[in-house]
């Protein structure tokens, strides 16, 4: 199969096109430049550098034609900061794309498509009692986004999307999401203050068997929760820190009201500079403190996910964002553009 990937020098969509070379199939992508110095991309992807939402109908028809298969994983997440209102931001750089491009690749025969997003929207529907979806833009953008890609699921093309928990593993050249986590332990340096609950997780090996196991066989109008392995935050900062070269250091669960009031003052940083984020600070605490966790059966019987070395993952991640502050390297970072 020919798939055409958006954003294939990405670490997620570098990571599906690798899967997919590797089962046989031919990758097309087009990415923003630069390339992240030193990124390991695969050799066979035909690679085309350029800002896809500055191309007409008829340049993407022409990139995308003869194309089987279809993959977004472009955009922005909550990392990149925007003035109010931030939904309007995410509108233009996660939903309006996936419309416009969906709607092309039917034109062009696509017979599957896979949009990546965020597991947070499947909580947000699991837990309509929280009201994330009104209470956090960028879920409430990630849902939306969920519902226009699906809008195009029929039987002409299957439309899936991925809800991605947090990934680890790295990509040589590219600022990991996990560096603002590192500078934060990095402060704590007698105890990790942090609440109770926990997280689903997979590494970036397991997000290119999901891509490429969606392409494959995927069923359309499906979203995937994807998650593998499920960690209170305890066990996974004892892994943390162990990377982090203290595996001794105290980690004290404190009550989920201490960490509102902490977020407070981090909220009240954010508009002092006129940002709105869009992960509301101190309404997240309560998703903090909650167990985000997904049972991994869907993604292992569905999309063919194998087992992988999460504590290992883990610490490439850890002690990349320790090595690019320690020799302060020059990484790029998520933009919107």
């Amino acid at each position: 199969m020919r798939v055409f990937i958006v954003g294939g020098t990405g670490l997620l969509g570098s990571a599906g096109a690798a899967e997919l070379i590797r089962r046989g199939h031919s990758v097309r992508s087009i990415a923003l430049p630069p390339i992240p110095k030193g990124a390991n991309l695969p050799g066979e992807m035909e690679l085309i550098l350029g800002n896809i939402n500055e191309m007409s109908d008829g340049e993407i028809k022409r990139l995308i034609e003869g194309c089987e298969g279809f993959v977004f994983a472009a955009g922005v997440d909550e990392r990149v900061e925007f003035p109010p209102p931030v939904y309007d931001a995410y509108y233009k750089y996660n939903i309006a794309p996936v419309k416009r491009l969906l709607g092309l690749a039917k034109e062009c025969g696509v017979r599957k498509a896979v949009v990546l997003g965020s597991y947070f929207a499947y909580f947000a529907k699991l837990w309509p009692e929280k009201k994330l979806y009104e209470k956090h833009p960028y879920i409430r953008s990630r849902v939306d986004q969920e519902n226009v890609a699906l809008s195009f699921s029929d039987d002409k093309m299957d439309v899936m999307v991925l809800e991605l928990p947090y990934i680890f593993g790295k990509q040589p050249g590219r600022k990991p999401v996990w560096m603002i986590f590192v500078k934060q332990l990095l402060n704590m340096r007698r105890a990790v203050f942090w609440p109770k609950g926990g997280t689903s997780m997979v590494t970036l090996r397991q997000v290119g068997e999901c891509i490429a196991g969606a392409v494959e066989r995927g069923r359309g109008g499906v979203c995937y929760p994807v998650g593998y392995y499920n960690m209170t935050w305890k066990e996974f900062l004892r892994i943390v820190n162990k990377y982090m070269g203290c595996p001794n250091k105290m980690i004290i669960t404190i009550p989920t009201f201490l960490y509102r009031r902490f977020m407070k003052r981090v909220k009240e940083e954010y508009m002092r500079r006129g940002v709105e984020p869009g992960l509301d600070p101190v309404e997240f605490a309560d998703v903090m403190a909650s167990y985000t966790y997904i049972d991994g059966r869907l993604i292992r019987e569905e999309l063919g996910v194998g087992e992988d070395d999460i504590d290992r993952t883990i610490g490439e991640s850890i002690t990349y964002c320790l090595e690019i502050l320690e020799k302060k390297e020059e990484v790029l970072d998520m933009v919107a553009k």
